[in-house]
């Protein structure tokens, strides 16, 4: 995708592309109908909830499929080096803990890393202000799944209430689906 200051507006760089109820509904051959061969994945409350050390038999399979159908995956997150590790250690993909989100520094960076063009990569997560924000600002696909445990802080209560507008405008964009 070119970029152009009318892909970069405000409700660009903060509605998703598509919305899945989880993960393991984003399949190789759904990707593969949007020519990705690439994710960058958030893991809290995309992948697993905060408490969650490792990744469970569902994603294990699912990451499995996805390699198994020459989809790269790497994992973007927020959240320390430790815990990042130790939901890696089963997977072993190329990982990047304290990515600062919407920064795309890491992004970048695992792109390279997987050898993977924009134009084929996808992000995955469950935050408009961090993940789709992220993502978008690169011209990329953003694939967003509601939180599986959100946190009850007033800074996420507030951070839900500011992305309440973009999910209202993704559904009226996407009636039909």
């Amino acid at each position: 995708m070119k970029k152009s200051k009318k892909r970069h507006t405000l409700n660009y760089l903060l509605t998703p592309d598509k919305i899945f109820s989880s993960f393991t509904d984003i399949t190789p051959e759904l990707l593969a109908s949007y020519r990705i061969k690439a994710l960058v994945i958030d893991i809290d409350n995309t992948l697993a909830p905060y408490e969650q050390d490792l990744p469970d038999e569902k994603t294990l399979e699912w990451f499995a499929s996805l390699s198994e159908n020459r989809i790269k995956a790497a994992l973007i997150s927020n959240n320390s080096p430790e815990r990042v590790e130790k939901y890696n250690s089963l997977l072993s993909l190329p990982a990047y803990p304290n990515a600062k989100k919407p920064s795309t520094k890491a992004i970048l960076a695992a792109m390279e890393k997987m050898g993977a063009a924009r134009e084929e990569t996808a992000g995955l997560g469950d935050q408009l202000l961090t993940d789709t924000l992220a993502v978008h600002r690169l011209d990329m696909l953003s694939l967003i799944v509601p939180p599986i445990n959100d946190k009850k802080s007033l800074f996420f209560r507030l951070k839900r209430w500011l992305e309440k507008p973009f999910i209202k405008r993704y559904h009226k964009l996407h009636k039909e689906d």
